[in-house]
C-alpha cells in the first residue's frame, strides 16, 4: 500500500494485487485496517480511527482505492459513486489483439454467487444487469497489448468478464480464460486513474497510480 493523496476528509491509496480491501473468510488483514493504523500512527490518534469504505477492488487487481476519513465525506462519496460522478480509468494487459483498436462493449451480466463469477450475454437474461465499458489499445509489446478501459457501469468483475467475452482475457486471469496464472497470483488489471470533485472542498481531484513492479508493466512505459 502506498498513499497517493490525503487530507482531513479522504485518503487515496495504491493497493497492491495481494491486498483485500475489506475482511473476508480468509482472515487476512484487510487494507482498511492497514490504512487505519497508518492514520493512527501518523496523527497520534487515540482510540478507534474512523475510516469509511466507499468502493472495492478485486483482490488480484491493483490500483487506486478511495477511503473516507469523515462521516460527511463518506455519505457524499457514496452518493457520488452511486450517481457515477467518480470517473475511473483502468489499464489491462491482454494476450490477444482486439479486433478493433477501440470500441464500446455492451453486455448483460449474470452473477453466479457460488462461483464468484459473472457471465456476459448479448441479450437480456433473467437477473442480468446491463454492463457498458469503452476501451482503446494504447500500447503493445512483443507478446501483449495494453488496453485503457473506462467503465460506464460498475458491475461484478465487469472488466474481467467483458474483455474475456471479447476474446481478450486479462493476463493471469484464469477464472476468465487466461491460459496461465501470474506467479504472484495477480491479474494484469490496474486501477490507473481516478477523477472526482472533492466531497467537502469541491476542488477537482485527479490522481494517477504508479504501475505495479515488474518487467511486463514497465515494458509499456519505456
Amino acid at each position: 500500500m502506498t498513499v497517493v493523496y490525503e487530507d482531513n476528509h479522504i485518503i487515496v491509496v495504491n493497493k497492491s494485487s495481494s491486498e483485500i480491501v475489506q475482511g473476508d473468510k480468509t482472515g487476512d488483514k484487510p487494507l482498511v485496517e492497514t490504512v487505519k493504523e497508518y492514520i493512527k500512527q501518523k496523527y497520534h490518534k487515540p482510540g478507534n480511527v474512523f475510516l469509511g469504505v466507499v468502493h472495492r477492488l478485486d483482490r488480484p487487481v491493483s490500483g487506486l482505492v478511495v477511503f473516507a476519513r469523515t462521516g460527511k465525506a463518506l455519505a457524499r462519496l457514496n452518493e457520488m459513486f452511486r450517481t457515477k460522478d467518480v470517473h475511473k480509468t483502468y489499464w489491462a494487459i491482454v494476450g490477444n489483439r482486439p479486433l478493433l483498436m477501440e470500441g464500446e462493449l455492451s453486455h448483460w451480466l449474470v452473477r453466479n454467487e457460488k462461483q464468484n463469477k459473472s457471465y456476459a450475454y448479448d441479450q437480456e437474461k433473467p437477473n442480468s444487469k446491463k454492463a457498458i465499458l469503452t476501451y482503446k489499445q494504447i500500447a503493445q509489446s512483443e507478446r501483449y497489448f495494453l488496453l485503457e478501459v473506462d467503465l460506464k457501469t460498475g458491475r461484478h468483475h465487469q472488466i474481467r468478464c467483458q474483455l474475456s467475452k471479447m476474446g481478450c482475457p486479462i493476463k493471469g486471469d484464469l477464472k476468465y480464460g487466461a491460459p496461465r496464472s501470474n506467479p504472484d497470483g495477480s491479474i494484469c488489471l490496474h486501477a490507473r486513474k481516478i477523477q472526482f470533485i472533492h466531497p467537502v472542498s469541491k476542488k477537482e481531484i485527479s490522481l494517477e497510480a504508479p504501475l505495479p513492479q515488474g518487467n511486463l508493466w514497465s515494458s509499456f512505459t519505456r
